[in-house]
């Protein structure tokens, strides 16, 4: 059911890959995605060192035989250790499918990836960026629209014309995202052209989701209304659920707060606070438009097996 050229690539059950959340992409969740049929993918940037890295990775083995992936943030705010030494430890415990994110294609690691066997998955925002990836030997694109959690990037496009877009443009297999939350986004998006689904938001109200149970009831809770745009203002625009930390930082750029005032407001300890604690005011935290679509708390087995066959349900009804 839904097999395209990507499950063939990456060896998937379904067309469905788990968004990388920083502090929440961790080994665990990484292995209930892929153990749900999906590709989990891990956030390397969570770890402090090469040490942790590669436990890590052991983890996901111990947990999962199904195929997995390694995020490689490109960012350079978010790189606690040199991006080489995170793809030593990819090398060494044979990982297969690496997954790039940030403003730039990563000329100086792409080489190492096809050298090393690897899928190459790399996440950006448009066209011309997908191209530049493609040019350099990206085997998969992955795009999302406005209404996304976390980074928009500068063209804000929303996914019913960025995907189908991006899929025009290049010959390699894309996943497309942005908003989606159940089978219709799913089936919404294949129809667009994309080869899978990258989903993020929903993937927060999941039982395995390593954040406090305060958070995901209120996610619950939440409708489409709850998000809000921020960092403009230091050109890293973001998505994120509506709450005080959210406002503070609006408050601070509006007010001309530089670089450093706004990453005061944002720091990543903040948000690993209130994903511990429950404190819904500490941190915050990407969320995507979707949000308003999610109305329980399943398992990602569950979720995912319900997104599929309410999507199947739509296609057959619309041969």
């Amino acid at each position: 059911m839904f097999e395209t050229k990507i499950t063939k690539m990456l060896g998937i059950k379904y067309p469905i890959v788990g968004g990388t959340m920083m502090y929440i992409s961790t080994a665990d969740f990484v292995a209930a995605i892929s153990n749900a049929g999906g590709l989990g993918i891990l956030a390397s940037a969570i770890y402090r060192s090469k040490e942790e890295f590669a436990k890590a990775i052991d983890r996901i083995k111990e947990l999962t035989n199904k195929p997995f992936a390694v995020n490689i943030n490109l960012f350079p705010a978010m790189r606690p250790i040199d991006n080489n030494d995170y793809l030593d430890i990819l090398e060494e415990k044979g990982v297969k499918i690496v997954e790039t994110s940030g403003h730039s294609a990563p000329e100086d690691l792409c080489k190492r990836f096809k050298d090393s066997g690897m899928t190459w998955i790399h996440k950006c925002v448009g066209v011309r960026y997908a191209l530049k990836a493609q040019s350099l030997g990206a085997d998969i694109i992955t795009v999302v629209g406005y209404e996304n959690g976390g980074a928009t990037g500068k063209l804000d496009l929303g996914t019913l014309v960025l995907v189908p877009a991006v899929v025009d443009a290049v010959k390699v297999p894309v996943i497309g995202g942005g908003g989606i939350s159940d089978g219709r986004g799913f089936a919404a998006v294949l129809s667009l052209g994309a080869n899978a689904v990258i989903m993020g938001t929903v993937l927060l109200a999941t039982k395995e989701c390593p954040i406090h149970e305060s958070l995901k009831q209120a996610f619950v809770n939440a409708s489409e209304l709850d998000t809000m745009l921020i960092m403009r203002s230091i050109g890293a625009t973001h998505r994120v659920w509506t709450n005080t930390a959210a406002k503070k930082c609006a408050e601070v750029e509006s007010c001309g707060g530089g670089l450093e005032d706004v990453l005061n407001v944002v720091s990543g300890e903040s948000s690993k606070k209130m994903y511990d604690t429950g404190d819904l005011n500490a941190g915050i935290i990407s969320l995507g438009q979707g949000i308003g679509l999610v109305h329980d708390i399943p398992s990602v087995n569950d979720l995912f097996k319900r997104i599929i066959t309410q999507a199947d349900e739509i296609v057959t009804k619309l041969k």
